[in-house]
């Protein structure tokens, strides 16, 4: 069974920084490409970050792009996103997902930016 656990989600200061983790099970993970998403309210789902399987290549949403960092550890089936330079339109909802299994989606994890 396809399962994703994200964490490390919380109320931050403009400016501030946070890292997102993702376990995920139910699959060969280091065989997959891996992406995080996010919604706030009243919007649609977005994709921020992705990475190969490998964790040598990136690639990011324009909105987040130099404050953002999507990597992995295969050894511990784990995605991770380390966001700086936070901004209150960075508030949503977080979720990661594998490439190629789009109706898979965990809990996801609330990042708030607000002073």
């Amino acid at each position: 069974q396809v399962q994703f656990v994200e964490s490390g989600g919380g109320l931050v200061q403009p400016g501030g920084s946070l890292r997102l983790s993702c376990v995920a099970s139910g699959f060969i993970f280091n065989n997959a490409g891996m992406t995080w998403h996010r919604q706030a309210p009243g919007k649609e789902r977005e994709m921020v970050a992705t990475i190969n399987s490998g964790g040598e290549f990136t690639n990011y949403a324009e909105p987040v792009k130099g404050r953002f960092t999507i990597s992995r550890d295969n050894a511990k089936n784990t995605v991770y996103l380390e966001m700086n330079n936070l901004k209150p339109e960075d508030t949503a909802v977080y979720y990661c997902r594998r490439v190629g299994l789009p109706n898979y989606w965990g809990q996801g994890t609330q990042v708030t930016v607000s002073s």
